[in-house]
């Protein structure tokens, strides 16, 4: 009888249970993405450092993709156009990731889709002004490296063209499977709060998000160097810095 008394009489945080299942489960799995996230970055990150130090035929790519038409990329040429243009890509990127940890997903789904928000992510760190530490005094952009018929690639790209292939397989055999039992998928709502609060959350979340994004595309814009391909070594005699077009040419300058 005392010992139901003492549990009545403790506060109520004291005896409140731990994380529900659905909610133990929400936190693996964005420990997943993010782990996997992290280690691409940091992969990705360190052969370009690499690269542009020792590889040969290394180029900044500071224009858009090959999918993009040439006036997109001279946009992302530009020191101040292209910065605004990586912070709408970061804010787009942000997007897709929090719609990605929404919903329970399959454990198959789950790490391809990391495998290309992975890829993005060190892409774009690099146009926000990681460029300066992987390839001192080049251009806003990313270091391709990895040739492939007439376009040059690096890692986070070979990450985000064979994840995606990945994440369409397991995503079909995902809906196969949902399809032949006859149930849909396991979906893990968000637990109901009270709606002001969550809004204010949101609003704060949000507004964060823009102040880092609009610094750091700022800083991506004022660490715009000149140099858009590694310079010879210093055991060299001579010193020449190279021009790669849109193209993919490289031009003396």
């Amino acid at each position: 009888m005392s010992t139901q008394v003492d549990i009545a009489d403790r506060p109520a945080g004291s005896a409140s249970p731990g994380p529900s299942p659905p909610e133990r489960r929400r936190l693996g799995a964005r420990l997943i993405v993010f782990s996997v996230v992290a280690a691409i970055v940091v992969l990705d990150q360190s052969f370009k450092w690499w690269a542009w130090r020792n590889a040969i035929g290394v180029r900044m790519n500071y224009g858009g993709d090959v999918l993009a038409p040439s006036v997109v990329g001279r946009w992302y040429r530009a020191p101040l156009d292209g910065a605004a243009l990586d912070a709408i890509d970061s804010g787009l990127l942000l997007l897709a990731g929090w719609l990605f940890l929404r919903r329970r997903r399959p454990l198959p789904v789950l790490i391809t889709g990391a495998l290309i928000l992975g890829g993005w992510s060190s892409d774009i760190l690099d146009r926000l002004g990681l460029h300066s530490w992987t390839a001192p005094g080049s251009v806003r952009g990313v270091v391709d490296f990895i040739p492939i018929g007439h376009h040059y690639y690096n890692v986070a790209d070979m990450f985000i063209i064979g994840g995606t292939l990945l994440f369409a397989v397991a995503l079909a055999g995902s809906l196969v499977r949902r399809f032949v039992k006859g149930r849909p998928g396991p979906t893990d709502q968000p637990t109901p709060q009270s709606g002001h609060p969550r809004r204010a959350r949101t609003a704060v979340l949000v507004a964060a998000t823009g102040v880092v994004l609009a610094g750091a595309s700022g800083l991506g814009a004022a660490t715009f160097g000149g140099v858009t391909a590694p310079v010879p070594s210093k055991a060299s005699t001579t010193y020449q810095a190279w021009h790669v077009s849109h193209r993919g040419d490289v031009i003396p300058i």
